[in-house]
């Protein structure tokens, strides 16, 4: 393999664990595993949700990303805020949350176990939980190694109607 310029088109696998097989030098070459038990609640906050960090820093991880664990308890709500330069990928591990954003908050999905969903840097948005019962939980990644929460006033957006968090998410 390797003797034909586009032999690796061919036979990328067995050309992918050659390449994969050896260190990468100044490559960091420790697996870290960070248990429920060594989160920790000292990352940004914002109203209405707990943050718990996993990847991090904190906890002697040298990553070029951030992640952690995102709750919100039943019926509770997030302040408005946003995450700067970071983007977030977020994959839904229980319950269901309604995510806001827009000048107003006027956009909204519903997001569920088992889902996947994109925040691009500088969106200020809110999570709300629609359940009187179950919390939700969120697996969160973020594009840079600390993690950066901007918290908005509560009259960030001006309302469209009375009342835009009571508001049905679409």
């Amino acid at each position: 393999m390797g003797n034909k310029p586009n032999d690796w088109l061919i036979h990328p696998i067995a050309d992918w664990f050659a390449i994969r097989t050896r260190s990468q030098p100044g490559s960091n070459s420790t697996i870290s595993v960070v248990h429920p038990a060594e989160l920790s609640t000292e990352t940004q906050q914002t109203s209405g949700s707990l943050r718990m960090s996993a990847i991090a820093a904190m906890h002697g991880i040298a990553s070029s990303m951030w992640a952690g664990i995102f709750v919100v308890e039943p019926s509770a709500k997030t302040g408005i805020h946003h995450h700067g330069e970071q983007d977030t990928v977020v994959y839904v591990l229980e319950g269901e949350a309604c995510v806001r954003w827009g000048d107003s908050g006027e956009h909204s999905t519903i997001a569920g176990a088992g889902d996947f969903l994109h925040v691009p840097s500088w969106l200020p948005h809110q999570e709300l939980n629609p359940s009187k019962e179950n919390p939700f939980r969120w697996v969160v990644v973020r594009s840079t190694a600390e993690p950066i929460v901007v918290n908005l006033p509560d009259d960030f957006w001006t309302p469209i109607d009375p009342k835009p968090i009571e508001r049905e998410c679409r």
